[in-house]
């Protein structure tokens, strides 16, 4: 599968770009009719494996949580960013992505919605420090393979369908774990390679047939939507991504599949 949008070459990160000014406005609608809406349940998902670990205590049978430093990477149009707050609205997030017009969108939503109670902090000479912030979650335009932040800034770094459209992703996990703090955890949720045969070449017809007439239908280029199969193809997946981390270094990695191996969060924490 080819798409106009992936280029292994020293253009992929500009071919990408390209492609999410492209959707930008129809990304979350496209998700939807992509997942029939399950991608939120595996959102949920990542953000309780994060937050599940740091329990503090419970108060009447409510679980109170620590806070977090946490920064969301590739946060595209800011829904795994927001959920972070709406599991504890004292974590401290940081919506990162190098899409101008995907961060706008996440903008736009976050002025839409209910105020928040988050914890309001700031970044100070690239650390973090507590303060008076206006916005619940801070959006930053960065390059992932090129982080803007000090060493050790980040209880946790998130990514949610973005690990696999890095122009070089083991250098965008050095940067990861050189931001983590000891201890810190990282999680991403992207598309996977089911290891049935079977369940494989069906899964890869539906992203082949489907997926670029949902692109001409919505954003009126079917090589929006075929990118996805063609970036698939050449991508590590869970299995890859885990062995990858484990040579870096990391710490209890590994992964969690849905849907039979086509999804899967892959994680690992940064030695303390």
């Amino acid at each position: 599968m080819e798409s106009k949008f992936y280029q292994a070459d020293e253009h992929r990160a500009e071919k990408v770009h390209e492609l999410f000014a492209t959707i930008a406005r129809r990304y979350d609608l496209l998700n939807d009719l992509m997942s029939l809406g399950l991608h939120r349940r595996w959102k949920r998902r990542l953000v309780r494996m994060v937050q599940s670990v740091v329990l503090q205590q419970r108060v009447h049978g409510v679980p109170v949580y620590k806070p977090l430093a946490i920064l969301d990477l590739c946060c595209g149009t800011g829904d795994l960013a927001a959920a972070f707050l709406r599991e504890n609205t004292n974590n401290f997030v940081v919506g990162a992505d190098f899409s101008g017009e995907m961060l706008n969108v996440a903008r736009l939503r976050e002025e839409n919605a209910p105020p928040s109670l988050a914890h309001k902090c700031e970044f100070r000479d690239g650390g973090i420090a507590c303060s008076e912030w206006p916005n619940p979650v801070r959006w930053l335009r960065a390059d992932a393979l090129r982080l803007p932040f000090e060493d050790n800034s980040f209880d946790t770094v998130s990514v949610g369908y973005g690990l696999r459209n890095l122009a070089d992703i083991e250098q965008g996990l050095r940067e990861i774990l050189r931001v983590l703090r000891p201890g810190g955890k990282f999680v991403s949720l992207d598309f996977g390679k089911p290891e049935s045969p079977t369940f494989r070449a069906l899964y890869f017809g539906y992203l082949r047939v489907v997926l670029p007439i949902l692109g001409r239908l919505f954003c009126g280029d079917p090589d929006t939507h075929g990118y996805i199969l063609a970036s698939l193809q050449n991508y590590l997946a869970q299995r890859g991504i885990k062995e990858m981390m484990t040579s870096q270094g990391w710490r209890d990695c590994g992964f969690e599949e849905f849907w039979l191996g086509s999804m899967a969060i892959n994680y690992g924490s940064k030695p303390g």
